[in-house]
């Protein structure tokens, strides 16, 4: 049956791919953020809800009329105003705002709810000490679903390391590894010790839709694919724009992914496989990476060449 949803950040890409996928399944989407989306992405033929939920600008009355509600919005080291408290913000804008907004979503009369976190407190709790902006995100799994009620469902859904494309969207990750893989930055071609799991768009958005049509109210999911070193996962992308460079492993940081961005630290791996059963119930698609950096090659491939 179809719904009436709202998919808040759905100007983004995991947003903006979720938007999409679920439109395609016949559903009603609006999507909502700060900012109007790309006029050359799919996400611009959608009705747009203006607005900053950690402004606390999603009130009931504009909720209202809603039936379901993704959040795939939240605030990571890119969002942080210029001097601002690292700490204070990353509390106020996901451990507090999130939560904020769920129970609104609530008085507005959303019956379902999906949150879209991180994968970090669930794959790597030894982490959350000594990490903020885990500390935060954490805060906004547990917020966010203690705001369920009857006739109010919350799932979370926390996912690894993602891997994917919106058409016409603009990346400031992807679109930098498709030229250094055609030779276009001047970077060694090394990648640091360890790895993490990788997650495609594609895999992510199938698990949303299932998390919405069959999740268990108060759940958080951990999802998740494949467990990749750094060196394969890089590899993949010389591999597809059909250079024959051998990704070699250095113990040393890659202006690509700064060490900032291992939140295990460089040299050290978060490998897990997910719940079977719950995987099964979601519905997602294992095995995508390969085919995901393919489809980022197609996208960028011919931009930057």
């Amino acid at each position: 049956m179809s719904k009436n949803i709202l998919v808040v950040g759905g100007t983004g890409g995991l947003g903006g791919h979720a938007a999409i996928y679920l439109s395609g399944l016949g559903h009603q989407v609006s999507v909502a953020g700060r900012n109007v989306p790309n006029p050359d992405t799919p996400m611009a033929q959608l009705p747009f809800l203006k607005g900053d939920y950690v402004a606390g600008e999603f009130t009931p009355a504009r909720l209202e009329g809603f039936d379901w509600v993704v959040f795939a919005a939240g605030n990571d080291p890119r969002h942080i105003p210029e001097g601002s408290d690292y700490a204070a913000h990353f509390m106020r804008a996901n451990g507090e705002a999130i939560p904020a907004f769920f129970a609104d979503a609530r008085k507005a009369g959303v019956s379902r709810a999906i949150q879209l976190g991180s994968f970090y407190p669930q794959a790597s709790p030894e982490l959350v000490a000594g990490n903020v902006y885990i500390q935060s995100r954490k805060a906004a799994c547990e917020g966010a679903r203690a705001q369920g009620r009857e006739g109010f469902d919350v799932i979370s859904v926390n996912a690894p390391f993602m891997v994917g494309t919106v058409p016409g969207l603009p990346s400031a990750i992807f679109e930098p590894y498709v030229q250094w893989a055609q030779g276009l930055i001047p970077i060694e071609h090394y990648a640091p010790p360890g790895g993490t799991n990788f997650m495609s768009f594609r895999s992510l958005s199938e698990a949303i839709a299932g998390a919405l049509e069959r999740g268990e109210p108060g759940k958080a999911y951990l999802v998740g694919d494949e467990n990749l070193s750094f060196r394969a996962y890089f590899q993949l992308f010389f591999d597809a724009v059909g250079s024959k460079v051998r990704v070699e492993e250095r113990d040393a940081e890659l202006p690509l992914l700064p060490d900032v961005a291992i939140p295990q630290g460089r040299g050290n791996t978060i490998a897990y496989e997910p719940n079977e059963d719950e995987a099964a119930l979601l519905g997602y698609t294992r095995n995508d990476i390969a085919n995901a950096v393919r489809e980022i090659v197609a996208q960028f491939a011919a931009q930057a060449a």
